[in-house]
């Protein structure tokens, strides 16, 4: 199967992460999967190290392109900025930076905004001029430090355009331009593709609206309380799972709808299969014992102007995120011949046949592995899935058209905003619209991430 199937659920074009997450998954899996196959050959071609599992890479390349395209063949350091108390705890952080100081030509140092400083009217850091900047934190959370700590060195680096993502690409990163995309008059404005596998996203008050069919709302917040079951409620900017409520599994209705009125801000989004994105896994329970157990799955694409840089596989609950409860999955290309779902079974089959000892020693291995990458959250180590999922060349192939879309449609998005279409749907406070206006995006270098909810052929029929 060429194709996949299912909806993206939200797009995050401020400043995503996850991009350093599954290559350290993968160096994991691949460790534990010796360890538990050393002795068994499974008859399935799986490549755990194709360069798009290693979404980084690409992500480390398109920083120092946007380093050359200043700076041309001069050295320069590249800063990656991030919110005080995380710079201890987010791995990936410190991975980029390191990787960085290993590129050609750069350094890269982890800092906190606030120690970027003014030397010579030049951004610096410790006397050090710095060319780009990652700065992972939205605009949101940059002007509420600026009002506490003065951060006028990063908000000139914004100005110069140092800053990746570039601030402007804030005001359309918000989950309401969904309801942009989804509405009858703009079918034309944006590619076919993007469309379908948009979910039907409304901006939630009491308002007149079309329904996901073309039928007529009189009210949206009374029709949400009658057709809850179908639904999903969630903020129009959030993260980690925060705030979300999924009907038919978040059952006070009532209360639910009184949160995000009151709240404010919120969007109501039809709720996806959850059959689509779920998919069978072997599972060690508490008392040793091997059984399928059935998950729900996330596929996170990364991607540039320049094409794909990789893949994010998540898996849990609903919310998938690791923020609530979720982990990360192994990813595994399909070389043989057999269909997704015949090599995902095999698989499953495999792991259940083995000794529970023996996959209860390559679990400890693997949180052992775990927490010798620093690749935990809060407390522990991240949990990560015993078996791959799979995907095929054809269908790798397809998400790259997918992504480049994604990327052309939201110039378009990006354009309609700045000619006034998108005033009634950007609820942004001024000043944070002035820094989006500083630093325009047009195209320029950036990292967008589409979380996609999608079947590759092992999804529940």
């Amino acid at each position: 199967m060429d194709q996949f199937i299912g909806y993206h659920s939200e797009w995050n074009l401020g400043s995503p992460g996850g991009w350093d997450y599954q290559r350290i998954t993968q160096e994991i899996a691949k460790a534990v999967w010796g360890r538990l196959f050393q002795n068994h050959s499974i008859d399935a071609d799986l490549d755990f190290d194709h360069p798009l599992l290693h979404p980084v890479n690409g992500f480390v390349n398109m920083l120092a392109e946007a380093h050359r395209s200043r700076e041309g063949s001069n050295t320069g350091l590249i800063a990656v900025v991030a919110e005080e108390e995380t710079l201890e705890d987010v791995v990936e952080n410190k991975n980029l930076a390191a990787q960085l100081n290993i590129t050609d030509g750069l350094s890269g140092a982890l800092m906190a905004p606030h120690e970027l400083e003014l030397q010579n009217s030049r951004v610096c850091w410790q006397g050090t001029p710095v060319s780009v900047i990652f700065m992972d934190f939205n605009t949101d959370v940059l002007l509420n430090l600026h009002r506490k700590q003065n951060l006028t060195p990063l908000l000139q680096a914004v100005r110069e355009g140092r800053v990746i993502n570039p601030r402007g690409t804030e005001p359309i990163n918000v989950k309401s331009m969904f309801e942009v995309i989804t509405v009858p008059e703009n079918k034309d404005r944006f590619h076919k593709e993007t469309i379908e596998r948009t979910p039907w996203t409304r901006q939630f008050h009491p308002r007149r609206t079309l329904g996901p069919d073309g039928e007529t709302i009189p009210d949206l917040v009374e029709w949400t309380r009658a057709n809850w079951d179908n639904l999903v409620l969630k903020p129009e900017r959030g993260y980690s799972g925060k705030g979300v409520r999924v009907g038919g599994i978040n059952k006070e209705v009532d209360d639910i709808i009184s949160l995000a009125l009151n709240a404010g801000d919120y969007i109501v989004q039809e709720k996806i299969d959850l059959n689509l994105w779920a998919e069978d896994m072997p599972k060690l329970d508490a008392e040793n014992r091997l059984a399928l157990t059935r998950y729900q799955t996330d596929f996170r694409c990364l991607f540039g102007s320049e094409g794909m840089f990789g893949f994010l596989g998540r898996y849990g609950d609903v919310p998938t995120n690791v923020g609530s409860g979720g982990g990360v999955q192994p990813l595994a290309v399909l070389g043989s011949g057999m269909s997704v779902r015949e090599a995902t079974e095999r698989i499953n089959n495999a792991i259940l046949h083995k000794d529970p000892g023996d996959v209860l020693e390559a679990m400890e291995y693997q949180k052992k592995l775990a927490m010798d990458q620093q690749f935990t959250y809060l407390l522990g180590p991240i949990k990560i899935a015993l078996r791959p999922r799979l995907i095929t060349p054809g269908q790798m192939k397809a998400l790259k058209t997918y992504c480049a879309n994604i990327w052309s449609d939201c110039l378009t998005l990006e354009k309609m905003w700045l000619s006034g279409e998108l005033d009634n749907i950007i609820k942004i406070e001024p000043e944070e619209l002035e820094i989006a206006r500083s630093q325009p995006w047009g195209g320029c270098p950036a990292i967008f991430a589409a979380d996609g909810l999608f079947g590759f052929g092992a999804h529940i029929q």
